[in-house]
């Protein structure tokens, strides 16, 4: 009875419950992120506890379609799939979810205004890695919008939700938050590109196959993402402060990855994933606080 009572002391219950759904979000976060876990630490709060809790349902969902149990089949990884979304859905409508990710997502998504309209596109690029396994350029470009563009979307409603007039700095910067997204999903393709091929049987970018990537190709897919990396700064610079040191920290980290990928043989990128050394890591993000960019 004393420790049933100690426990309703400590505040009222739904407050109780709201922060163990961020907690729950914020491990998943740490259990699978080192690069987002690094520059996340430079938001402030609130936003760093929304941006967390909206790339926490994002890795769940990431993990179903990526991480399958055995003998666990497309189908079935479909329906958890639905049933995730529409639990997302329906907390969106009434504040509340049983699953704790979900609710973590639904308690920032109602605060900042996103809605399934953001939703809908991220999941449909979901279902997609489990019924598609190579692109054209329209399929392309219809999955990064809605598997990366709309996460940069998620994040930039949280990022503007107290700015004076947040309608419309979301809208002034919305062009290039979704460059952002799409420049981080792009690089990420190329990094994982032996895995999603040989583990997952995915070829993701058009005309390019997996197994005989050379280096015209590789600088191809780079000057793409660095035309992303470089309509981004623009809307980077514009962001608050409560965001913009940390969102700069995520920019430099994502081109010096480019760089890294470019001056990587294609054939290597087969035998290896590129990473930037922990070191050079600290070095950008020391670099960034000691310029003193907010």
């Amino acid at each position: 009875m004393a420790s049933r009572r100690r426990r309703l002391d400590e505040g009222p219950a739904h407050v109780r419950y709201d922060a163990t759904a961020q907690a729950a979000a914020e491990l998943v976060i740490e259990r699978y992120s080192s690069s987002f876990g690094l520059a996340s630490r430079l938001l402030e709060e609130p936003v760093r506890a929304q941006v967390r809790s909206i790339y926490a349902l994002v890795r769940v969902a990431d993990e179903v379609v990526d991480a399958p149990r055995p003998g666990v089949g497309t189908e079935e990884q479909q329906v958890v799939l639905d049933h995730l979304e529409q639990e997302v859905q329906h907390a969106l409508e009434r504040g509340l979810s049983s699953d704790l990710v979900v609710h973590a997502f639904a308690r920032t998504a109602r605060g900042c205004g996103i809605g399934m309209d953001l939703v809908e596109p991220f999941f449909a690029s979901m279902r997609t890695d489990l019924t598609r396994t190579t692109h054209d350029p329209e399929s392309f470009a219809t999955y990064v919008y809605g598997s990366a563009e709309v996460v940069g979307l998620m994040c930039l409603r949280a990022f503007v939700a107290d700015e004076p007039s947040p309608e419309q700095s979301y809208e002034q910067l919305a062009p290039g938050a979704r460059r952002l997204g799409a420049a981080f999903q792009k690089v990420n393709f190329l990094r994982d590109i032996a895995a999603d091929s040989d583990d997952l049987g995915r070829g993701y970018f058009p005309g390019v196959d997996p197994r005989g990537l050379d280096d015209a190709q590789r600088d191809r897919l780079l000057d793409d993402v660095d035309a992303d990396l470089a309509v981004a700064a623009l809307a980077v610079d514009r962001l608050p402060p409560s965001s913009r040191r940390a969102v700069r920290v995520a920019h430099r980290l994502f081109a010096e990855l480019s760089a890294r990928l470019r001056e990587t043989p294609a054939e290597r990128l087969r035998q290896e994933r590129v990473r930037v050394p922990g070191p050079r890591k600290a070095a950008l993000v020391l670099d960034t606080l000691v310029r003193g960019e907010r």
